[in-house]
């Protein structure tokens, strides 16, 4: 063996990257307080944003509760259709094929 690729292979590979250690996550979230480079004025009034904040919060969740029919849905085609675009086309079968198979299909539009 030559001696350069002698003394490589004989020391080990060292990543020059450190792991301080194992990470440790909070168990609880931390109280709303005000970002660090926020402004005094901001850092002042922050109280009462948040209240503004929580206030409105909680008053939108009262209104979804009197609306009553307001729901969440999951896909889009379980909305009432007036909630549907109508301007999109149904698709073709064959434009479904083409989706389907990431464009590899022989899709040619008429």
């Amino acid at each position: 063996m030559f001696p350069s690729l002698r003394s490589c292979v004989a020391r080990s590979h060292q990543p020059l990257i450190r792991f301080i250690g194992r990470r440790q996550w909070p168990s609880t979230t931390e109280a709303p307080h005000p970002h660090p480079a926020a402004s005094a004025e901001f850092r002042e009034h922050f109280a009462d944003f948040l209240k503004k904040q929580l206030g409105r919060s909680s008053s939108s969740a009262s209104r979804q509760e009197d609306a009553g029919d307001a729901t969440a849905f999951n896909y889009f085609w379980e909305a009432p259709s007036k909630f549907w675009n109508p301007r999109v086309r149904e698709l073709e079968e064959s434009e479904m094929e083409a989706i389907m198979t990431g464009g590899a299909s022989s899709y040619s539009r008429k």
